[in-house]
């Protein structure tokens, strides 16, 4: 009884990822600038209708969310819904430049400004004229380029490095940051000002972890992505490797994901992604559902990580890893079938060479 209700389990997720596939791919037609985006989630939905509405109305928008979330993704979307569609996108990141760098990205130099200027260049600002200039990491910005791009933003024009002529500029500004403005203004170490003209709109993009019902539809969506671009049979995710992706916290988020999903399409052979095609760093995060301890509950679970470590340290053979265990390679099949092992995570790959030895 209790193994017909795991597999009817098993079918029934199975059978609603199918329909949520079907579903996405039903919407990809209407979509538009949001098809990098995998709308499966009630979460990214609000995310989505917001940016819908925001998109017509000139106004700035500052993005949040961790690194790896798709910010950059979403503005870029966002212009390409707005009446500047047909101007530029200009994308630059503030993280990790020196101050000085910065200033002359975002406002360009007159020749001579400084050694080096052997002629004169526009910056950021002016490439994005008539469109929509993205700052990524506005927060790494400092104090001092944060009052000019307030100057910027209040009066419409700036001057070059090394010139006293204003340039004039017609922008749309979308901003993103992983850190918590309100808190880096109480600190001092964010213009108060300048804040609350980038916070006109602000959209939150959830982490991964805090959507993990959206989890299979992206990977199925990055696994098809990857499997066209490089010419590759692989259709579909065994149920250990989708329960992996499903239990994995994904600090990397959406990023991390898609790496991940690359990284199983060019190591799988067949039509099916299986768990030692994953990162092994997904595997060892695995963490089994919350249960009440006992002894046998622990000790089967630790049989079932142990025996799915060395059949993936194996490339899945059997044979092999029935003789790093010590044991009958018909024992291990017993144990497979009593640990709830997936017989579809474990067949398909030949028993052939033996598997390279393991770095530990």
């Amino acid at each position: 009884m209790v193994e017909l209700r795991l597999v009817l389990r098993r079918a029934y997720r199975s059978r609603q990822v199918e329909k949520e596939l079907l579903r996405l791919r039903s919407q990809q037609a209407s979509t538009g600038p949001f098809d990098d985006f995998v709308v499966s989630t009630g979460a990214m939905q609000k995310v989505f209708a917001v940016a819908q509405k925001v998109a017509p109305c000139d106004v700035s928008v500052l993005i949040t969310g961790e690194t790896g979330t798709g910010k950059d993704m979403l503005a870029r979307a966002i212009h390409q819904l707005s009446p500047r569609a047909t101007g530029p996108f200009v994308a630059f990141s503030c993280s990790n430049l020196p101050e000085t760098l910065i200033e002359d990205e975002l406002f360009g130099h007159e020749k001579g400004a400084f050694t080096g200027a052997t002629g004169a260049r526009c910056g950021r600002f002016e490439a994005a004229h008539q469109g929509s200039l993205f700052l990524d990491e506005i927060g790494d910005l400092a104090l001092g380029l944060q009052a000019k791009l307030l100057r910027v933003l209040q009066q419409r024009s700036f001057e070059r490095l090394g010139s006293n002529s204003s340039v004039s500029v017609n922008i749309r500004l979308l901003c993103a940051t992983h850190r918590n403005l309100g808190e880096m203004v109480e600190q001092g170490k964010f213009r108060s000002d300048l804040f609350y003209r980038l916070n006109v709109v602000e959209i939150h993009i959830p982490p991964l972890r805090e959507r993990r019902d959206g989890i299979a539809a992206l990977g199925h969506h990055f696994l098809m992505r990857f499997a066209k671009q490089f010419e590759k049979s692989v259709r579909r995710f065994s149920p250990l490797a989708l329960r992996t992706l499903e239990e994995y916290g994904w600090p990397g988020n959406v990023r991390e994901l898609e790496n991940a999903v690359q990284r199983a399409v060019v190591m799988a052979d067949g039509p099916t992604v299986e768990l030692w095609h994953l990162p092994k760093a997904l595997c060892n995060g695995r963490e089994p559902q919350e249960e009440e301890c006992s002894y046998e509950r622990e000790l089967r679970e630790f049989k079932r990580r142990l025996i799915l470590r060395v059949l993936w340290d194996c490339d899945g053979s059997k044979s092999e890893a029935a003789r790093r265990l010590g044991i009958a390679r018909a024992y291990l099949h017993r144990l497979i079938s009593q640990l709830d092992i997936e017989e579809d995570s474990v067949e398909g790959v030949a028993d052939g060479p033996k598997a390279r030895t393991p770095v530990m």
